[in-house]
Protein backbone atom coordinates (compact mmCIF):
# COMPACT_ATOMS: atom_id res chain seq x y z
CA UNK A 1 0.00 0.00 0.00
CA UNK A 2 2.98 2.42 1.27
CA UNK A 3 4.62 2.01 -2.07
CA UNK A 4 1.69 2.50 -4.15
CA UNK A 5 0.77 5.97 -2.48
CA UNK A 6 4.42 6.55 -3.40
CA UNK A 7 4.07 5.88 -7.25
CA UNK A 8 0.71 8.19 -7.35
CA UNK A 9 2.38 11.08 -5.46
CA UNK A 10 5.57 10.54 -8.04
CA UNK A 11 2.96 9.85 -11.08
CA UNK A 12 0.82 13.30 -9.85
CA UNK A 13 4.47 14.78 -9.65
CA UNK A 14 5.82 14.01 -12.88
CA UNK A 15 2.74 13.41 -15.10
CA UNK A 16 0.52 15.75 -14.17
CA UNK A 17 1.89 18.79 -12.06
CA UNK A 18 3.86 20.26 -15.06
CA UNK A 19 0.24 20.53 -17.01
CA UNK A 20 -0.86 23.40 -15.12
CA UNK A 21 1.80 25.99 -16.12
CA UNK A 22 -0.12 28.41 -17.92
CA UNK A 23 -3.63 27.66 -16.61
CA UNK A 24 -5.73 29.22 -14.04
CA UNK A 25 -5.33 27.85 -10.52
CA UNK A 26 -8.85 27.09 -9.87
CA UNK A 27 -8.41 24.14 -12.44
CA UNK A 28 -6.06 21.98 -10.23
CA UNK A 29 -8.38 22.56 -7.51
CA UNK A 30 -11.17 20.80 -10.22
CA UNK A 31 -9.00 18.61 -11.03
CA UNK A 32 -8.49 17.10 -7.83
CA UNK A 33 -12.13 17.08 -6.45
CA UNK A 34 -12.90 15.40 -9.73
CA UNK A 35 -10.47 12.96 -9.39
CA UNK A 36 -11.51 12.14 -5.79
CA UNK A 37 -15.46 11.93 -6.96
CA UNK A 38 -14.37 9.23 -9.51
CA UNK A 39 -11.71 7.72 -6.92
CA UNK A 40 -15.30 7.17 -4.68
CA UNK A 41 -16.89 5.75 -8.00
CA UNK A 42 -14.89 3.26 -9.18
CA UNK A 43 -13.12 2.12 -6.00
CA UNK A 44 -16.74 1.13 -4.94
CA UNK A 45 -17.89 -0.26 -8.38
CA UNK A 46 -14.80 -2.25 -8.61
CA UNK A 47 -16.35 -3.85 -5.41
CA UNK A 48 -20.31 -4.26 -5.73
CA UNK A 49 -20.39 -7.34 -7.63
CA UNK A 50 -17.99 -9.03 -5.81
CA UNK A 51 -19.56 -8.20 -2.22
CA UNK A 52 -23.30 -8.60 -3.45
CA UNK A 53 -22.50 -12.30 -4.28
CA UNK A 54 -19.94 -12.88 -1.36
CA UNK A 55 -21.28 -15.72 0.96
CA UNK A 56 -22.40 -14.52 4.34
CA UNK A 57 -19.69 -17.29 5.86
CA UNK A 58 -16.15 -16.98 6.18
CA UNK A 59 -14.01 -14.33 7.59
CA UNK A 60 -14.84 -11.55 5.23
CA UNK A 61 -18.83 -11.87 4.68
CA UNK A 62 -21.03 -10.56 1.73
CA UNK A 63 -24.16 -10.02 1.29
CA UNK A 64 -24.97 -13.33 -0.34
CA UNK A 65 -27.30 -12.84 -3.26
CA UNK A 66 -27.25 -14.59 -6.61
CA UNK A 67 -25.84 -13.43 -9.20
CA UNK A 68 -29.00 -12.70 -11.03
CA UNK A 69 -30.40 -10.43 -7.96
CA UNK A 70 -26.90 -9.00 -7.93
CA UNK A 71 -27.04 -8.19 -11.68
CA UNK A 72 -29.99 -6.29 -11.75
CA UNK A 73 -29.20 -3.98 -8.60
CA UNK A 74 -26.11 -3.55 -9.95
CA UNK A 75 -27.58 -2.34 -13.28
CA UNK A 76 -30.18 -0.06 -11.58
CA UNK A 77 -27.72 1.48 -9.50
CA UNK A 78 -24.75 2.31 -12.55
CA UNK A 79 -27.53 3.65 -14.48
CA UNK A 80 -28.80 5.44 -12.14
CA UNK A 81 -26.05 7.75 -11.57
CA UNK A 82 -25.73 8.50 -14.94
CA UNK A 83 -29.53 9.34 -15.30
CA UNK A 84 -29.18 11.73 -11.74
CA UNK A 85 -27.15 14.05 -14.36
CA UNK A 86 -30.16 15.31 -16.15
CA UNK A 87 -31.91 16.54 -12.93
CA UNK A 88 -28.70 17.51 -11.54
CA UNK A 89 -27.60 19.73 -13.74
CA UNK A 90 -31.19 21.49 -13.89
CA UNK A 91 -31.47 21.49 -9.88
CA UNK A 92 -27.96 23.51 -10.46
CA UNK A 93 -28.77 25.84 -13.30
CA UNK A 94 -32.22 26.66 -11.55
CA UNK A 95 -31.41 26.31 -7.84
CA UNK A 96 -28.50 26.17 -6.35
CA UNK A 97 -25.28 26.74 -8.68
CA UNK A 98 -22.78 25.07 -9.76
CA UNK A 99 -20.67 25.21 -6.98
CA UNK A 100 -22.80 24.30 -4.21
CA UNK A 101 -24.30 21.43 -6.02
CA UNK A 102 -20.66 20.31 -6.43
CA UNK A 103 -20.36 20.31 -2.44
CA UNK A 104 -23.54 19.46 -1.74
CA UNK A 105 -23.21 16.12 -4.17
CA UNK A 106 -19.96 15.39 -2.44
CA UNK A 107 -21.24 15.34 1.05
CA UNK A 108 -24.30 12.98 -0.27
CA UNK A 109 -21.62 10.51 -1.67
CA UNK A 110 -19.72 10.58 1.66
CA UNK A 111 -23.16 9.33 3.55
CA UNK A 112 -23.43 7.68 0.85
CA UNK A 113 -20.16 5.25 1.16
CA UNK A 114 -20.05 5.89 5.22
CA UNK A 115 -23.86 3.93 5.14
CA UNK A 116 -23.06 0.91 3.10
CA UNK A 117 -19.14 0.86 4.91
CA UNK A 118 -20.48 1.62 8.66
CA UNK A 119 -23.85 -0.30 8.80
CA UNK A 120 -23.08 -3.82 7.11
CA UNK A 121 -26.46 -4.21 6.33
CA UNK A 122 -28.70 -4.79 3.23
CA UNK A 123 -30.53 -1.71 4.31
CA UNK A 124 -27.76 0.39 4.59
CA UNK A 125 -26.23 -0.78 1.91
CA UNK A 126 -29.33 -0.09 -0.53
CA UNK A 127 -29.76 3.62 1.00
CA UNK A 128 -26.11 3.71 0.54
CA UNK A 129 -26.39 3.46 -2.91
CA UNK A 130 -29.39 5.84 -3.43
CA UNK A 131 -27.10 8.38 -2.17
CA UNK A 132 -24.41 7.70 -4.30
CA UNK A 133 -26.45 7.97 -7.33
CA UNK A 134 -28.36 11.26 -6.21
CA UNK A 135 -24.72 12.75 -5.69
CA UNK A 136 -23.29 11.80 -8.03
CA UNK A 137 -25.90 13.64 -10.01
CA UNK A 138 -25.34 16.90 -8.88
CA UNK A 139 -21.21 16.76 -8.42
CA UNK A 140 -20.34 15.25 -11.40
CA UNK A 141 -21.90 17.36 -14.36
CA UNK A 142 -21.70 20.45 -12.78
CA UNK A 143 -17.92 20.15 -12.03
CA UNK A 144 -17.18 20.26 -15.89
CA UNK A 145 -19.55 23.14 -16.34
CA UNK A 146 -17.11 25.00 -13.88
CA UNK A 147 -13.90 23.62 -15.71
CA UNK A 148 -15.40 25.62 -18.83
CA UNK A 149 -16.42 28.93 -16.63
CA UNK A 150 -12.89 29.44 -15.83
CA UNK A 151 -12.46 30.32 -19.34
CA UNK A 152 -13.17 33.34 -21.61
CA UNK A 153 -15.27 32.15 -25.01
CA UNK A 154 -12.35 31.57 -28.03
CA UNK A 155 -9.50 30.98 -25.25
CA UNK A 156 -7.17 28.61 -26.78
CA UNK A 157 -6.41 27.18 -24.25
CA UNK A 158 -10.21 25.38 -23.22
CA UNK A 159 -9.26 22.36 -25.10
CA UNK A 160 -5.77 21.83 -23.24
CA UNK A 161 -7.81 22.35 -19.59
CA UNK A 162 -10.28 19.61 -20.88
CA UNK A 163 -7.20 17.13 -21.37
CA UNK A 164 -5.63 17.36 -17.92
CA UNK A 165 -9.24 17.38 -16.25
CA UNK A 166 -10.20 14.02 -18.43
CA UNK A 167 -6.29 12.66 -16.94
CA UNK A 168 -7.88 13.38 -13.39
CA UNK A 169 -10.65 11.24 -14.02
CA UNK A 170 -8.52 8.28 -15.09
CA UNK A 171 -5.96 9.00 -12.23
CA UNK A 172 -9.09 8.62 -9.92
CA UNK A 173 -10.07 5.43 -11.72
CA UNK A 174 -6.68 3.98 -11.55
CA UNK A 175 -5.79 3.82 -8.02
CA UNK A 176 -9.20 3.78 -6.93
CA UNK A 177 -9.90 -0.20 -7.34
CA UNK A 178 -5.97 -1.25 -5.85
CA UNK A 179 -6.51 0.89 -2.87
CA UNK A 180 -10.50 -0.31 -1.86
CA UNK A 181 -9.63 -3.95 -3.52
CA UNK A 182 -6.91 -4.20 -1.18
CA UNK A 183 -9.00 -3.14 2.38
CA UNK A 184 -12.40 -4.58 0.98
CA UNK A 185 -11.09 -8.04 -0.45
CA UNK A 186 -7.73 -8.86 1.91
CA UNK A 187 -9.62 -7.42 5.17
CA UNK A 188 -13.62 -6.64 5.19
CA UNK A 189 -15.70 -5.54 2.38
CA UNK A 190 -16.97 -2.28 3.98
CA UNK A 191 -12.97 -0.99 4.67
CA UNK A 192 -13.19 -1.02 1.01
CA UNK A 193 -16.23 1.55 1.06
CA UNK A 194 -14.84 3.85 3.76
CA UNK A 195 -11.53 3.97 1.99
CA UNK A 196 -14.03 6.15 -0.90
CA UNK A 197 -15.83 8.13 1.86
CA UNK A 198 -12.29 9.43 3.05
CA UNK A 199 -11.53 10.29 -0.42
CA UNK A 200 -15.05 11.85 -1.45
CA UNK A 201 -14.27 13.86 1.73
CA UNK A 202 -10.41 14.96 0.89
CA UNK A 203 -11.53 16.18 -2.63
CA UNK A 204 -14.45 18.13 -0.65
CA UNK A 205 -12.03 19.77 1.63
CA UNK A 206 -9.82 20.77 -1.85
CA UNK A 207 -12.22 22.38 -3.47
CA UNK A 208 -13.90 24.27 -0.52
CA UNK A 209 -9.81 25.51 0.34
CA UNK A 210 -9.63 25.86 -3.30
CA UNK A 211 -12.95 28.06 -3.51
CA UNK A 212 -10.94 32.01 -3.66
CA UNK A 213 -9.01 29.99 -6.52
CA UNK A 214 -12.50 29.63 -8.76
CA UNK A 215 -13.22 33.43 -9.25
CA UNK A 216 -16.93 33.90 -9.95
CA UNK A 217 -17.59 29.95 -11.20
CA UNK A 218 -20.44 28.52 -10.40
CA UNK A 219 -21.61 30.63 -7.59
CA UNK A 220 -24.92 31.68 -8.91
CA UNK A 221 -27.67 29.85 -10.80
CA UNK A 222 -27.85 30.46 -15.08
CA UNK A 223 -29.46 33.89 -15.39
CA UNK A 224 -32.23 33.50 -17.53
CA UNK A 225 -32.88 36.89 -19.66
CA UNK A 226 -36.25 38.03 -19.34
CA UNK A 227 -38.65 36.83 -21.49
CA UNK A 228 -37.08 34.19 -22.87
CA UNK A 229 -38.79 30.92 -22.83
CA UNK A 230 -37.22 27.51 -23.24
CA UNK A 231 -39.68 25.02 -24.88
CA UNK A 232 -38.52 21.95 -22.96
CA UNK A 233 -38.92 23.60 -19.38
CA UNK A 234 -42.20 22.99 -19.78
CA UNK A 235 -41.71 19.37 -20.54
CA UNK A 236 -39.35 18.54 -18.27
CA UNK A 237 -42.07 19.96 -15.38
CA UNK A 238 -44.30 17.56 -16.28
CA UNK A 239 -41.82 14.52 -16.96
CA UNK A 240 -41.16 15.30 -13.18
CA UNK A 241 -44.81 15.32 -12.28
CA UNK A 242 -45.57 12.22 -14.21
CA UNK A 243 -42.47 10.43 -12.57
CA UNK A 244 -43.76 11.58 -8.92
CA UNK A 245 -47.66 10.66 -9.75
CA UNK A 246 -45.44 7.12 -11.34
CA UNK A 247 -43.59 6.78 -7.72
CA UNK A 248 -46.33 7.22 -5.72
CA UNK A 249 -48.78 4.87 -7.75
CA UNK A 250 -45.98 2.04 -7.44
CA UNK A 251 -45.77 2.65 -3.38
CA UNK A 252 -49.24 2.82 -3.39
CA UNK A 253 -49.58 -0.73 -5.03
CA UNK A 254 -46.46 -2.08 -3.32
CA UNK A 255 -47.69 -1.30 0.30
CA UNK A 256 -51.33 -2.68 -0.58
CA UNK A 257 -49.61 -5.80 -1.55
CA UNK A 258 -51.26 -5.40 -5.34
CA UNK A 259 -47.73 -5.64 -6.48
CA UNK A 260 -45.05 -6.22 -4.83
CA UNK A 261 -41.61 -4.20 -6.06
CA UNK A 262 -38.06 -6.30 -6.17
CA UNK A 263 -34.85 -5.76 -6.97
CA UNK A 264 -35.41 -7.01 -10.46
CA UNK A 265 -38.79 -5.26 -11.08
CA UNK A 266 -37.10 -1.90 -10.48
CA UNK A 267 -34.51 -2.70 -12.68
CA UNK A 268 -36.92 -3.61 -15.45
CA UNK A 269 -38.89 -0.08 -15.08
CA UNK A 270 -35.44 1.63 -15.13
CA UNK A 271 -34.62 0.09 -18.24
CA UNK A 272 -37.93 0.64 -19.63
CA UNK A 273 -37.43 4.16 -18.56
CA UNK A 274 -34.06 4.59 -20.19
CA UNK A 275 -35.40 3.56 -23.86
CA UNK A 276 -39.15 5.07 -23.47
CA UNK A 277 -37.66 8.83 -21.74
CA UNK A 278 -35.40 9.12 -24.74
CA UNK A 279 -37.74 8.15 -28.23
CA UNK A 280 -40.50 10.82 -26.03
CA UNK A 281 -37.93 13.48 -25.71
CA UNK A 282 -36.57 12.79 -29.94
CA UNK A 283 -40.15 12.81 -30.54
CA UNK A 284 -40.99 16.27 -29.10
CA UNK A 285 -38.33 17.29 -30.84
CA UNK A 286 -39.58 16.58 -34.36
CA UNK A 287 -43.19 17.58 -33.37
CA UNK A 288 -42.60 20.67 -31.09
CA UNK A 289 -39.25 21.91 -31.17
CA UNK A 290 -39.12 24.47 -33.94
CA UNK A 291 -36.53 23.06 -35.84
CA UNK A 292 -35.83 23.83 -39.60
CA UNK A 293 -34.73 20.84 -42.16
CA UNK A 294 -30.79 21.00 -41.53
CA UNK A 295 -31.24 20.96 -37.88
CA UNK A 296 -33.69 17.85 -38.14
CA UNK A 297 -31.29 16.34 -40.14
CA UNK A 298 -28.42 16.63 -37.53
CA UNK A 299 -30.74 15.83 -34.54
CA UNK A 300 -31.57 12.20 -36.88
CA UNK A 301 -27.41 11.66 -36.85
CA UNK A 302 -27.69 12.20 -33.56
CA UNK A 303 -30.19 9.70 -32.79
CA UNK A 304 -28.10 7.38 -34.90
CA UNK A 305 -24.74 8.14 -32.50
CA UNK A 306 -26.79 7.60 -29.43
CA UNK A 307 -28.06 4.68 -30.77
CA UNK A 308 -24.36 3.24 -31.53
CA UNK A 309 -23.48 4.60 -27.96
CA UNK A 310 -25.66 2.74 -26.16
CA UNK A 311 -24.39 -0.73 -27.92
CA UNK A 312 -21.19 0.28 -27.35
CA UNK A 313 -21.61 1.31 -23.53
CA UNK A 314 -23.49 -2.33 -23.20
CA UNK A 315 -20.77 -4.33 -23.93
CA UNK A 316 -18.07 -2.02 -22.70
CA UNK A 317 -19.29 -1.62 -19.15
CA UNK A 318 -19.65 -4.84 -18.06
CA UNK A 319 -16.54 -4.47 -16.97
CA UNK A 320 -17.75 -4.00 -13.57
CA UNK A 321 -20.38 -7.19 -14.00
CA UNK A 322 -19.55 -10.14 -16.41
CA UNK A 323 -15.70 -9.26 -16.82
CA UNK A 324 -15.31 -9.11 -12.99
CA UNK A 325 -16.87 -12.33 -12.05
CA UNK A 326 -14.75 -13.81 -14.83
CA UNK A 327 -11.67 -12.24 -13.26
CA UNK A 328 -12.82 -13.72 -9.81
CA UNK A 329 -14.00 -16.91 -10.51
CA UNK A 330 -11.84 -18.10 -13.53
CA UNK A 331 -8.69 -16.26 -13.81
CA UNK A 332 -5.56 -16.92 -12.15
CA UNK A 333 -5.23 -13.32 -10.80
CA UNK A 334 -1.09 -14.04 -9.63
CA UNK A 335 1.56 -11.52 -11.43
CA UNK A 336 5.27 -13.24 -11.22
CA UNK A 337 4.12 -15.48 -8.76
CA UNK A 338 2.00 -12.69 -6.51
CA UNK A 339 -1.37 -13.09 -6.06
CA UNK A 340 -3.52 -10.18 -6.19
CA UNK A 341 -7.70 -9.68 -5.25
CA UNK A 342 -9.48 -9.79 -8.49
CA UNK A 343 -11.03 -6.09 -7.84
CA UNK A 344 -7.65 -5.01 -9.29
CA UNK A 345 -8.97 -5.43 -12.56
CA UNK A 346 -11.02 -1.97 -12.65
CA UNK A 347 -7.90 -0.46 -12.84
CA UNK A 348 -6.69 -1.71 -16.03
CA UNK A 349 -8.73 0.13 -18.29
CA UNK A 350 -7.58 3.84 -16.87
CA UNK A 351 -4.24 2.46 -17.13
CA UNK A 352 -4.44 1.97 -21.05
CA UNK A 353 -6.42 5.43 -21.24
CA UNK A 354 -3.30 7.01 -19.80
CA UNK A 355 -0.72 5.23 -21.79
CA UNK A 356 -2.90 5.24 -24.97
CA UNK A 357 -4.65 8.53 -25.27
CA UNK A 358 -1.35 10.58 -26.13
CA UNK A 359 -0.77 8.13 -28.75
CA UNK A 360 -4.42 8.86 -30.05
CA UNK A 361 -3.81 12.26 -30.01
CA UNK A 362 -0.53 12.10 -32.37
CA UNK A 363 -2.18 9.96 -34.43
CA UNK A 364 -5.53 12.09 -35.02
CA UNK A 365 -3.31 15.28 -35.50
CA UNK A 366 -1.19 13.27 -37.87
CA UNK A 367 -3.52 12.08 -40.45
CA UNK A 368 -6.04 15.45 -40.11
CA UNK A 369 -2.67 17.13 -40.96
CA UNK A 370 -2.54 14.65 -44.16
CA UNK A 371 -6.15 15.01 -44.71
CA UNK A 372 -6.52 11.46 -44.16
CA UNK A 373 -8.42 11.23 -40.56
CA UNK A 374 -11.78 8.90 -40.38
CA UNK A 375 -15.25 10.08 -40.26
CA UNK A 376 -17.22 10.31 -37.11
CA UNK A 377 -19.42 7.79 -38.16
CA UNK A 378 -16.29 5.44 -39.26
CA UNK A 379 -14.93 6.19 -35.61
CA UNK A 380 -18.31 4.92 -34.56
CA UNK A 381 -18.08 1.45 -36.11
CA UNK A 382 -14.24 0.90 -34.95
CA UNK A 383 -15.45 1.68 -31.69
CA UNK A 384 -18.00 -1.27 -31.54
CA UNK A 385 -15.75 -3.17 -33.37
CA UNK A 386 -12.98 -3.41 -31.26
CA UNK A 387 -15.50 -3.56 -28.03
CA UNK A 388 -16.36 -6.79 -30.13
CA UNK A 389 -13.11 -8.26 -30.39
CA UNK A 390 -12.31 -7.76 -26.87
CA UNK A 391 -15.05 -10.47 -26.37
CA UNK A 392 -14.25 -12.38 -28.63
CA UNK A 393 -10.74 -12.85 -27.93
CA UNK A 394 -11.92 -14.07 -24.59
CA UNK A 395 -14.34 -17.18 -26.01
CA UNK A 396 -11.75 -19.57 -25.75
CA UNK A 397 -10.54 -18.31 -22.40
CA UNK A 398 -13.80 -19.06 -21.13
CA UNK A 399 -14.23 -22.68 -22.79
CA UNK A 400 -10.61 -23.24 -20.92
CA UNK A 401 -12.12 -22.23 -17.77
CA UNK A 402 -15.61 -23.89 -17.87
CA UNK A 403 -16.86 -24.08 -15.05
CA UNK A 404 -13.98 -22.77 -12.79
CA UNK A 405 -12.00 -25.77 -12.95
CA UNK A 406 -9.27 -24.82 -14.81
CA UNK A 407 -8.08 -20.92 -14.45
CA UNK A 408 -6.45 -18.72 -17.14
CA UNK A 409 -3.49 -16.50 -17.48
CA UNK A 410 -4.08 -12.85 -16.61
CA UNK A 411 -2.78 -11.92 -20.65
CA UNK A 412 -6.31 -13.06 -21.57
CA UNK A 413 -8.09 -10.13 -20.16
CA UNK A 414 -5.12 -7.48 -20.15
CA UNK A 415 -5.45 -7.67 -24.17
CA UNK A 416 -9.60 -7.90 -23.73
CA UNK A 417 -9.03 -4.58 -21.61
CA UNK A 418 -6.40 -3.25 -24.06
CA UNK A 419 -8.78 -3.62 -27.18
CA UNK A 420 -12.01 -2.30 -25.32
CA UNK A 421 -9.86 0.77 -24.60
CA UNK A 422 -8.84 1.29 -28.37
CA UNK A 423 -12.78 1.43 -28.83
CA UNK A 424 -13.20 3.28 -26.20
CA UNK A 425 -10.84 6.15 -27.95
CA UNK A 426 -12.50 5.64 -31.09
CA UNK A 427 -15.84 6.64 -29.64
CA UNK A 428 -16.41 8.28 -26.58
CA UNK A 429 -14.10 11.51 -27.11
CA UNK A 430 -15.85 11.91 -30.77
CA UNK A 431 -19.17 11.11 -29.12
CA UNK A 432 -18.68 14.04 -27.19
CA UNK A 433 -17.22 16.46 -29.87
CA UNK A 434 -20.14 15.28 -31.88
CA UNK A 435 -23.09 16.45 -30.22
CA UNK A 436 -21.75 19.88 -29.48
CA UNK A 437 -21.30 19.78 -33.24
CA UNK A 438 -24.58 18.55 -34.34
CA UNK A 439 -27.11 20.11 -31.56
CA UNK A 440 -28.87 22.86 -32.51
CA UNK A 441 -26.90 25.61 -30.18
CA UNK A 442 -30.26 25.96 -28.08
CA UNK A 443 -30.17 22.79 -27.06
CA UNK A 444 -26.28 21.50 -26.81
CA UNK A 445 -26.68 21.33 -23.11
CA UNK A 446 -29.69 18.66 -23.45
CA UNK A 447 -28.10 16.71 -25.81
CA UNK A 448 -25.03 16.07 -23.88
CA UNK A 449 -27.96 14.79 -21.33
CA UNK A 450 -29.03 12.69 -23.75
CA UNK A 451 -25.45 11.52 -24.71
CA UNK A 452 -25.15 10.86 -20.71
CA UNK A 453 -29.19 9.15 -20.97
CA UNK A 454 -27.00 6.28 -23.48
CA UNK A 455 -24.35 5.67 -21.44
CA UNK A 456 -27.05 5.33 -18.85
CA UNK A 457 -28.85 2.66 -21.02
CA UNK A 458 -25.49 1.28 -21.60
CA UNK A 459 -24.54 0.44 -18.44
CA UNK A 460 -28.21 -1.11 -17.32
CA UNK A 461 -27.71 -3.50 -20.23
CA UNK A 462 -23.94 -4.60 -19.40
CA UNK A 463 -25.57 -5.12 -15.97
CA UNK A 464 -28.24 -6.90 -16.52
CA UNK A 465 -26.12 -9.34 -19.52
CA UNK A 466 -23.58 -10.13 -15.95
CA UNK A 467 -27.18 -11.76 -14.71
CA UNK A 468 -26.42 -14.69 -16.93
CA UNK A 469 -22.96 -15.04 -15.80
CA UNK A 470 -24.01 -18.85 -13.72
CA UNK A 471 -26.95 -19.13 -16.21
CA UNK A 472 -25.68 -19.65 -19.53
CA UNK A 473 -22.23 -20.76 -20.37
CA UNK A 474 -19.75 -17.52 -20.16
CA UNK A 475 -18.15 -18.45 -23.75
CA UNK A 476 -21.61 -18.07 -25.43
CA UNK A 477 -22.50 -14.34 -23.46
CA UNK A 478 -18.89 -13.62 -24.89
CA UNK A 479 -19.51 -15.03 -28.50
CA UNK A 480 -23.33 -13.14 -28.49
CA UNK A 481 -21.84 -10.07 -27.12
CA UNK A 482 -19.53 -10.29 -29.91
CA UNK A 483 -21.78 -10.58 -32.35
CA UNK A 484 -23.97 -8.45 -31.33
CA UNK A 485 -21.53 -5.55 -31.31
CA UNK A 486 -19.92 -6.96 -34.92
CA UNK A 487 -23.41 -6.25 -36.39
CA UNK A 488 -24.25 -3.29 -34.83
CA UNK A 489 -20.71 -2.12 -36.31
CA UNK A 490 -21.50 -3.64 -39.77
CA UNK A 491 -25.07 -1.63 -40.05
CA UNK A 492 -23.87 1.37 -39.05
CA UNK A 493 -20.73 1.02 -41.46
CA UNK A 494 -23.47 0.49 -43.97
CA UNK A 495 -25.50 3.93 -42.67
CA UNK A 496 -21.78 5.58 -42.72
CA UNK A 497 -22.55 7.90 -46.07
CA UNK A 498 -25.86 8.62 -45.46
CA UNK A 499 -25.34 9.70 -41.99
CA UNK A 500 -22.19 11.16 -43.14
CA UNK A 501 -25.12 13.63 -45.59
CA UNK A 502 -27.16 14.37 -42.28
CA UNK A 503 -24.12 15.76 -40.82
CA UNK A 504 -23.22 17.90 -43.58
CA UNK A 505 -20.08 16.42 -44.25
CA UNK A 506 -20.84 15.53 -47.71
CA UNK A 507 -23.51 16.59 -50.59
Amino acid sequence: MIYGLIVFLVLLAIIVVPQFKNHPKGLAILFGTEMWERFSYYGGRALLILYMTASVTGQNPGLNMSVEEAAALYALYVSGVYMTNLPGGWISDKILGARNSVFWGGIIIAVGNLLIGLTASKTGFYTGLLFNAVGTGLLKPNVSTMVGSLYKPGDSRRDSAFSIYYMGINLGAFFAPLITGYFGQNIKWQYGFVAVAIGMVLGLILFKWGGRFLGEAGLKPTAVPEGVANPTTRLLKKSLLYLTLFIALMAGLHWFGWYRLSIRRLSDIMGSALIIIPLVYFFYLFTRGGFDPDEKKRIVAIIIFYLAAALFWGAFEQAGSTLTLFADRNTDNTLFGTPFPSSYWQSVNSMWILILSPLFALLWFTLAKKKREPSTPFKFVLGLFFVGLGFLLLVPAAKISAGGVEKVGIIWLLCTYFLHTVGELFLSPVGLSAMTKLAPERIVGQMMGIWFMGASLGNWIGGRVGGLFETYPVNQIFFYVFVFSAASALILLILTPWTRRLMGEVK
